[in-house]
């Protein structure tokens, strides 16, 4: 955030997937927002399976795309709840389920200078992949600084230790 005046902040803008790397942004986005005094915008970016091209050739789309957004809500109440519970972030929130390229709706959201705009930073497989072209489009697009936030501590030691164990899981599963 260098060359911004960071009580200028007026709105904290998030990328939020459920995964463990969002989560991580979503808490810093929080706690970011209540020291600057600024709203918080949670987003979630959703696609249909097999993307729009796939959608418009069905008949049906407009009412799958309904029940699609209708369970991106429903991920996104969730995740918000498991991580600021009853109380709320402490500051106004703004929650947006968001139909479109995760990349391009953060940064269409964030469109203002007096925004910051977070995302996680994971850094393993296919989370990697996929966030890693998240932040790459926000970071090359954006119009407001954007926080890269990297995994906590404690996720990295999970991830180590699934890698670890997935190693010595049974291959023989009729027993089970």
């Amino acid at each position: 955030m260098s060359g911004h005046d960071a009580s200028a902040v007026a709105r904290v803008v998030v990328g939020v997937s459920g995964s463990m790397g969002s989560v991580t942004a979503l808490r810093r986005a929080g706690a970011l927002a209540r020291r600057l005094g600024a709203e918080l915008w949670p987003v979630l970016a959703w696609e249909p399976p097999g993307g729009e091209p796939a959608t418009r050739r069905s008949p049906a789309a407009a009412v799958r795309d309904e029940e699609w957004q209708r369970l991106a809500g429903g991920r996104l109440v969730a995740v918000l709840e498991e991580i600021f519970g009853d109380r709320g972030p402490g500051v106004p929130i703004h929650a947006l389920v968001v139909r479109g390229t995760p990349g391009r709706a953060l940064v269409a959201i964030a469109d203002r200078e007096d925004d910051l705009l977070v995302v996680g930073a994971g850094r393993r497989g296919l989370q990697r992949a996929f966030s890693g072209r998240v932040r790459r489009h926000c970071l090359a697009h954006a119009g407001c600084p954007v926080l890269a936030v990297p995994p906590s501590p404690l996720e990295s030691q999970l991830l180590a230790v699934h890698r670890r164990n997935a190693w010595h899981l049974p291959m023989d599963t009729r027993g089970l």
